[in-house]
């Protein structure tokens, strides 16, 4: 299942279909460019209001995760996979630079505040 409620969870349920649906995004079983379920058929799957699902849409269109298209629903435009991509091209300057794995973690470290 997509979705994942904890009923005695002091997160809004908005936030836990955000951030259920955003660990799919991020662990790769939900890839770009797939689309994701319609508000109503979701929130009747879940047993909540469509409006709930879609505040859960425009959390994940925040943390530009997904893409919301009118008439077409939420795309996913990101995920683990950019990730990757992202860090391959980084070793992969770094070793072309002749940089240590200890200097880019340095560099790393130093942007990461």
């Amino acid at each position: 299942m997509l979705v994942r409620l904890e009923p005695g969870s002091s997160s809004p349920i908005y936030m836990q279909i955000a951030d259920s649906i955003a660990g799919h995004i991020e662990s790769g079983s939900l890839q770009a460019k797939e689309r994701l379920p319609a508000a109503r058929s979701l929130g009747e799957t879940i047993g909540v209001n469509m409006h709930t699902v879609l505040r859960a849409y425009s959390e994940l269109e925040r943390r530009r995760l997904v893409e919301m298209r009118r008439g077409r629903g939420g795309v996913v435009v990101s995920g683990d996979a950019d990730l990757r991509e992202m860090t391959g091209a980084l070793v992969s300057e770094a070793k072309r630079q002749e940089l240590t794995k200890a200097d880019v973690t340095q560099l790393l470290d130093d942007m990461w505040r």
